[in-house]
């Protein structure tokens, strides 16, 4: 075993903690207060290669490896979670599902686009009623011979007001419940696509969530994704490496709100000392410490594992699982030590708590991440 990076991996990992501290640090907690999309910010992500790090440079990507895409994760989800979640559903989700399960038509028409940052995608599954549930899709795409017609509202959807390109999961025989369901590629000014009100959100509040309406949308069947039936599949086959993008989010989250907490105790003082000299403190930075090697460790496996060709649904999951519930008690932790401090907006950490959060909700909750552990090791 060798834990060390190789140089492209420390230069990539430099190159985002660049952009994060010089790119993405300034204006942070105003984008946040005010909901503002980082527009310029990930423009600039785009430009720099960090919307199509896994795609193929054939395709105009980067052509890098998963443990390249978690390491820049990390730095930029110490800064700005609201940047790094259009990075992991335009990476993980849009770009890899394209790239996999697309045709050579539909990756020459939008990866080279997606990947430089042009456009950016959403990947739309839930729903109103098929949240953890993602056999029950309400959403309908009737196939009327050359396109299908799609019905139905999707919620959620990350990138839901300034994507361009929607993968949206639709039913389209339901006798065949979720063999029945297709992945369909929408542009966004299809008649009849609407998109809903932005949702007013705890956390990750500068990333636009919303809902999207479709009645009678016309989707021509050479933007169905695989064969006819394949989209259940399709769909839970990217989540399982978005949960990578996810996990490193968390971990970049905590490490983040871990790094400010170690810098403050070394400043502030109480009783004549700082507060890293005293055993309460140290304890706490001692614990955050090692959960988050720990689930940096999570996440490196679960990427090597997916670079590897292995299966990484469980490894992914333990990721996800672990790294997210890290990044909660270490936010938690880190504004306990910042006091009073750190229930103010201007020591970033109540933001970071506030983003934590939602680690364990989307992409599948820790409640679904258990149940694909044990069936993984129930085998």
């Amino acid at each position: 075993m060798d834990f060390k990076l190789t140089e492209e991996h420390l230069a990539v990992q430099e190159a985002a903690r660049d952009f994060a501290q010089t790119e993405l640090l300034p204006g942070v907690i105003e984008r946040d207060e005010h909901q503002k999309f980082p527009a310029e910010q990930i423009k600039k992500m785009g430009e720099l290669g960090f919307l199509g790090m896994m795609v193929d440079p054939k395709y105009g990507g980067g052509g890098m490896d998963t443990v390249s895409y978690v390491l820049a994760m990390e730095e930029i989800s110490k800064v700005d979670a609201s940047a790094s979640v259009v990075m992991s559903v335009n990476n993980s989700l849009v770009c890899w599902g394209l790239e996999k399960y697309g045709n050579e038509e539909q990756k020459q028409k939008y990866l080279p686009r997606l990947a430089s940052g042009e456009i950016i995608g959403a990947f739309c599954l839930s729903e109103p009623e098929a949240g953890s549930d993602a056999t029950m899709q309400r959403t309908t795409a009737v196939d009327m011979g050359d396109h299908y017609l799609l019905n139905g509202t999707k919620n959620w959807i990350t990138n839901g007001s300034t994507a361009s390109v929607y993968l949206v999961i639709a039913q389209t025989n339901p006798e065949l419940r979720h063999r029945g369901i297709n992945a369909l590629i929408v542009e966004k000014d299809t008649p009849g696509f609407v998109v809903g009100p932005k949702e007013n959100k705890l956390g990750i509040r500068g990333s636009d969530t919303h809902s999207l309406m479709f009645t009678d949308v016309k989707v021509p069947k050479e933007n169905r994704i695989g064969e006819d039936g394949f989209g259940f599949k399709f769909a839970m086959s990217t989540l399982n490496g978005g949960r990578i993008g996810i996990a490193s989010q968390a971990l970049g989250i905590a490490s983040g709100a871990y790094e400010l907490a170690l810098k403050y105790s070394k400043e502030r003082k109480a009783f004549g000392v700082p507060i890293s000299q005293h055993q309460a403190i140290q304890f706490k930075l001692a614990d955050m410490a090692t959960n988050i090697d720990a689930a940096r460790l999570l996440c490196l496996q679960a990427a090597a594992d997916k670079d590897a060709h292995r299966d990484y649904s469980k490894s992914g999951a333990m990721a996800k699982l672990f790294a997210s519930k890290v990044a909660m008690e270490t936010t938690v932790e880190a504004v306990q030590i910042h006091g009073g401090y750190g229930f103010v907006k201007e020591y970033h950490v109540e933001r970071l708590m506030r983003d934590a959060k939602i680690t364990q909700i989307y992409e599948g909750t820790s409640e679904i991440q258990k149940i694909v552990i044990s069936r993984e090791i129930l085998k």
